[in-house]
């Protein structure tokens, strides 16, 4: 169901931001992939980091939604770290894997989702 699949998505885009992930991306890939609906990609910049975002994207989503990864793939060591909820899979990298990775350039064809408003100047 792409409604409850987008607001999965959302949910875990939004418990890695709680998290201080790196550059946040949802790509919807209704039809471009077999394997899911919507990837997520994000990344931080130490293997303890890492482990904070993949662990606290779990239990976050799991509050807020009463979802849980079916699977996860990697360990913060390898600084490569997926979550399969199935109709979404987070991709926790670190900053130098993504790089080289490049995951994005594989889902040039994908519509981003726009997950959050620009962020807005802090005044303190």
């Amino acid at each position: 169901m792409s409604d409850s699949g987008e607001k999965l998505a959302l949910a875990c885009a939004h418990a890695a931001d709680e998290t201080k992930a790196d550059d946040i991306r949802i790509f919807d890939v209704r039809g471009i992939s077999t394997i899911t609906d919507f990837m997520i990609v994000c990344s931080g910049a130490s293997m303890p980091h890492l482990k904070a975002i993949s662990r606290d994207i779990e239990k976050k989503v799991a509050e807020v939604t009463g979802e849980y990864a079916f699977r996860t793939e990697g360990k913060a060591s390898t600084r490569w770290v997926v979550l399969d909820f199935v109709d979404v899979m987070v991709h926790v990298l670190h900053t130098e894997m993504r790089e080289l990775y490049a995951l994005e350039d594989l889902w040039g064809d994908a519509k981003q989702l726009i997950w959050r408003p620009e962020p807005e100047d802090d005044e303190d």
